[in-house]
């Protein structure tokens, strides 16, 4: 495998980008000039007249990582000198990167996003959209290996936009279409508070929320910096969840909403404290789906709850478990369109949340929209979003656990031990077939009440299962068993699991 392909992260591009005391860099500028060039003979594959004529315009955006603008100039200088009009939208976020593609006014070829979303500092990386939506496994495939440069007889262009600002106005708009009250500030009267987590994201709290008549004070780390001195600006981290729900109690705010780095996911937190992300926000953006298109199903990746599922279908909808991966999960929703089968949302319990009246484009400020276009309606019925999941169950006790398998071929252990473990009989272990990623397993006596799911990572060397159950002090005894069982495998490291037991 070259260096160039081991950047590849499924869908996406990823690598080190500042050096530290335990990583060279990865994702140099030599790197990420031979992408521009993989990025202009892919899109010549169905744009060669645009290019010829020397009208191919690609925008490039950024969050706020420290390597962002030195990657973003070589990849634009780097495009210019092979004929291409490049837009340079500055900080922007990786939704609005694709909108590039759709707004009139800007009109690109493709929308590239310089980010790693929530990973340490150190990284970075590129997302690229087409007017068809985000590129695919095999799209990447084909620009890290045609990198020979385009020659063109006259060099592009640069030029400075702002995509933020009319990308909040679209917002805007929408939030209030969607409110159904006839008035511009239809969050008039509400505390709504925003942690950007020092990424990309600070701009919904002044040019959104505010226009719409809500007071964000107490919002915090709305400022870019690419230290994320802060918290980790990952919605789906404890710490940052921890530091939102915090600020929302304080600050007696009605809704707190976080986002990741490059605002493509999102959480919320609501005026009781409650932490609406993984299956909470699933719950949640699945009944306003199901609200406005009665009997559809949603896509999920595989570790939700056994309770969401009975929560979806109490609402008249249906659940599609899928492989994890945002990308997969998406493909998977428009799939089953195709097939005549109705799904309005893909989401996966990261955060990553598309609807298909939004190209199911997975957007953090959308799934927030989603949300507070439901707020004035809950207000004139006394209710609160805490009522949305009043009827979601919850596990008495959850547990995740991670296991390094240490092996050259790792993806062919950690097959082996997933095969094997289906044909492990336990008093108490059944096999659920509705699973499609790894295997899943229903707990009954002498186990308590719930499941477990052992699944390989989609990107690391690892397995990963995650447990729940709906009676306490169980625990101990399902991951006893697994011990047992793993201990036929001394390549897979159970130092994780043995902390526990």
């Amino acid at each position: 495998m070259s260096e160039l392909a081991k950047l590849q992260n499924g869908s996406d591009i990823r690598g080190i980008a500042i050096e530290t005391d335990d990583w060279s860099v990865t994702l140099t500028q030599e790197a990420v000039k031979s992408i521009a060039s993989g990025l202009v003979n892919w899109l010549r594959q169905e744009n060669e007249t645009a290019y010829q004529a020397g009208t191919l315009r690609i925008g490039v955006g950024r969050d706020s990582r420290l390597s962002g603008p030195q990657l973003a100039q070589t990849l634009m200088d780097e495009l210019v000198s092979q004929g291409v009009q490049v837009l340079d939208f500055d900080l922007a976020t990786t939704p609005a990167m694709f909108m590039a593609t759709q707004y009139e006014e800007f009109s690109c070829d493709a929308g590239v996003m310089i980010t790693a979303s929530h990973l340490p500092y150190y990284f970075n990386g590129i997302k690229i959209f087409s007017e068809k939506g985000g590129a695919e496994h095999e799209d990447i495939d084909f620009i890290l290996e045609n990198i020979e440069p385009s020659h063109h007889d006259t060099e592009g262009t640069i030029e400075k936009v702002d995509i933020l600002t009319p990308y909040a106005a679209d917002l805007v708009e929408k939030i209030k279409n969607g409110s159904g009250v006839e008035t511009d500030k239809p969050l008039a009267d509400m505390k709504i508070i925003v942690d950007a987590g020092n990424g990309a994201g600070g701009f919904f709290a002044d040019q959104v929320l505010a226009v719409l008549g809500a007071d964000t004070e107490g919002s915090q780390f709305l400022d870019p910096d690419g230290t994320f001195p802060n918290h980790i600006p990952n919605p789906d981290n404890k710490e940052a969840m921890a530091s939102i729900k915090a600020a929302v109690l304080e600050h007696k705010a009605d809704l707190g909403i976080i986002f990741d780095t490059d605002v493509d996911r999102a959480a919320v937190v609501t005026k009781q404290g409650e932490i609406l992300n993984r299956n909470n926000l699933i719950a949640v953006l699945s009944q306003i789906a199901l609200s406005e298109h009665p009997g559809t199903s949603i896509v999920t990746n595989s570790p939700t709850s056994d309770h969401l599922k009975n929560f979806i279908e109490a609402l008249g909808g249906k659940q599609i478990r899928y492989i994890s991966g945002y990308r997969n999960v998406i493909n998977r929703a428009i799939d089953a369109n195709k097939e005549g089968v109705d799904c309005q949302l893909a989401i996966e319990t990261s955060g990553h949340a598309a609807f298909k009246e939004n190209y199911f484009l997975d957007d953090g400020t959308y799934a927030a929209a989603k949300i507070l276009m439901l707020l004035p309606k809950l207000a004139e019925k006394g209710q609160t979003v805490d009522d949305l999941i009043a009827d979601l169950k919850q596990p008495v006790e959850t547990q995740e656990v991670r296991f390094k398998l240490e092996a050259d071929d790792y993806k062919k252990l950690g097959l082996k031990v997933i095969a094997d473990l289906e044909h492990h009989q336990v008093p108490g272990w059944t096999v659920n077939p509705e699973n499609e990623e790894g295997i899943r397993f229903s707990l009954t006596e002498p186990f308590g009440q719930g499941w477990f799911l052992l699944r390989m990572s989609l990107h690391e060397p690892l397995l990963v299962l995650q447990v729940e159950n709906d009676q306490e002090g169980f625990m101990p005894a399902v991951l006893k068993e697994l011990n047992t069982f793993l201990n036929k495998y001394p390549k897979v490291n159970q130092s994780k699991l043995l902390e526990l037991i």
